[in-house]
């Protein structure tokens, strides 16, 4: 199913009903996530970074807009969280603008985003990032949710899965499953390691069809998002782990990583456009580790999870 090709039929300048309405539910989905996390967690509280950004000259784009940064770190669960919300418009550069259907160098982009590193090795790392973005006259929606372990809990996997499936199954004129899991596994690899990120989820870019049916979909697969995942790090928060496995832990968020500042769309477009630094680097944990020619144990459970990574399958 390819929404690519399907036009935009009107400009989407700030201000348009689509765009302020999806604005409006970011907002509201990042404050409904992070009063979930808070309570998951427990002990640590969201630390709440309101911005705003004026039209300033540059060499890059001109960049204007607001949003609010929300990064929970030091907690009992999670050693960092991060959920942003961000509503900011401007100009590409030429050879930039080139990446993106629709016309002209005007750009509008809101979305909220979240990465989470939990403390405990047996609880996933995961991400999620839902937007509407527009070039000139087109404008889309895109997003996704993918998981990633550093120890191999299938069970974990299923149910992550199976309420992103049954998301997609509210919408089927918009979002087959089956190929928004095949377009995460592709989107999340890491060509350089020749392995995924993580166990995959969904993932798609430029829907341009039928707005409000593909606004209906990115609102049921936010709210997806708590139901897919609570409920993983609620069972695995007080798994007891080693200290050879919190290394493992920082060798995978390594992979994460390189990743995001070698791969990641909405890095790069936080990079090319002059967006907040703090803002996109948000996604990065606290503590990481590249250890030189790592090596794990034949028929280990660290072994399990490089089988899967590298040998993407179906839940």
């Amino acid at each position: 199913m390819s929404h690519a090709s399907l036009p935009c039929s009107s400009p989407e300048p700030t201000g348009t009903p689509i765009v302020d309405r999806a604005a409006t539910f970011f907002q509201l989905l990042q404050q409904q996530i992070c009063d979930g996390l808070e309570a998951l967690d427990g002990d640590a509280k969201f630390r709440i970074d309101n911005w705003t950004r004026d039209h300033a000259e540059a060499e890059g784009p001109i960049l204007g807009g607001h949003g609010s940064t929300r990064v929970m770190q030091g907690g009992r669960v999670f050693e960092k969280a991060g959920v942003a919300f961000s509503y900011v418009h401007g100009r590409f550069t030429e050879a930039y603008a080139q990446q993106f259907p629709g016309d002209g160098l005007d750009f509008v982009a809101t979305g909220v985003s979240l990465v989470l590193h939990p403390r405990n090795p047996h609880v996933p790392t995961v991400h999620a990032n839902y937007r509407r973005l527009s070039r000139g006259s087109s404008g889309w929606f895109g997003g996704g949710a993918d998981l990633t372990p550093h120890y191999a809990y299938p069970e974990d996997a299923r149910h992550f899965h199976a309420v992103h499936r049954e998301a997609c199954e509210k919408h089927p004129e918009i979002a087959n499953f089956a190929e928004l899991k095949k377009a995460c596994d592709a989107y999340f690899w890491l060509s350089h390691r020749n392995e995924a990120r993580g166990v995959g989820g969904i993932f798609f870019d430029h829907f341009m069809g039928d707005t409000e049916k593909t606004f209906a979909f990115v609102q049921d697969a936010g709210r997806a998002f708590l139901h897919a995942y609570l409920p993983i790090a609620e069972r695995r928060q007080h798994t007891p782990y080693t200290d050879r496995e919190r290394e493992w832990q920082l060798v995978r968020r390594g992979r994460y990583v390189e990743f995001n500042l070698v791969h990641d769309r909405g890095t790069i477009f936080g990079l090319k456009t002059g967006g907040r630094i703090e803002s996109i680097l948000m996604s990065l944990p606290n503590m990481v580790s590249w250890v030189y020619d790592h090596q794990v144990e034949p028929g280990s459970r660290e072994a399990e999870l490089l089988d899967i990574v590298r040998n993407p399958r179906d839940w």
